[in-house]
C-alpha cells in the first residue's frame, strides 16, 4: 500500500514540475502582449494640423446639412430632363435603354462642375446625359455649418422607349 501512494505522490509531482514551466511560458507571452498594447496605445499617432478654412475650401462634401437643390426643386428638374433630353437616334434604331447614374460637383456658387457618367448603359446615351447636366441652370449650393461648401450629387437619369405595338395593330392600321 505505501508502494501506490508513493507512486502516486510522484505521479503528482511529475504533474506540478510539467505544469509549472507551461504556466510560466502562458504569463510571459501575455505580459508581452498587454505591454504591446500598452505601447500602441501611449503613442498616438501624429496628426495634420490642418487650417478649418483651408479644409472647407476645396473639400467635396457628399452629405450636408443643407444639400443642394435644382431651381425649382425635384419636379422642375424632372420637367428641365424631359425637356432637355433627346434619345440618340442609334440608340433609339438600336432600342437601348437603361439608367444612366450620373456623378457632378455643385460648386459655391450653384455651378456644375467635374461631370462624369457613374454607372452608363451605351456611349451614345451616356454622352446625352452628360450633355444635359452640363447645361443645367446654376442650383441652389450646399450649405455646412452655415457656409456655402462644394457637394458631389449623383443623379440618375432613365432613358425608357415607348413598348412596340403589337404586330397585329400595326397591320389593322395599314
Amino acid at each position: 500500500m505505501n508502494s501506490t501512494n508513493t507512486k502516486s505522490t510522484q505521479r503528482q509531482l511529475l504533474k506540478l514540475f510539467v505544469m509549472i514551466p507551461f504556466l510560466g511560458i502562458v504569463f510571459l507571452f501575455q505580459s508581452i502582449s498587454v505591454q504591446a498594447q500598452v505601447a500602441i496605445v501611449a503613442e498616438p499617432p501624429e496628426i495634420e494640423k490642418v487650417n478649418p478654412e483651408q479644409q472647407t475650401q476645396d473639400q467635396i462634401f457628399t452629405v450636408v446639412e443643407d444639400q443642394p437643390e435644382f431651381p425649382g426643386g425635384t419636379d422642375s428638374l424632372m420637367t428641365y430632363l424631359m425637356q432637355n433630353l433627346r434619345y440618340p437616334k442609334e440608340a433609339r434604331d438600336a432600342r437601348i435603354q437603361g439608367t444612366v447614374f450620373v456623378t457632378f460637383v455643385v460648386e459655391k456658387d450653384g455651378s456644375v462642375s467635374d461631370v462624369r457618367t457613374l454607372r452608363g448603359v451605351a456611349p451614345s446615351l451616356d454622352e446625352e446625359a452628360i450633355r444635359v447636366v452640363r447645361a443645367m441652370p446654376a442650383w441652389k449650393p450646399g450649405y455646412q455649418r452655415g457656409q456655402t461648401v462644394r457637394v458631389q450629387y449623383n443623379l440618375p437619369i432613365r432613358f425608357i422607349m415607348d413598348p412596340l405595338p403589337p404586330k397585329d395593330a400595326v397591320n389593322e392600321r395599314e
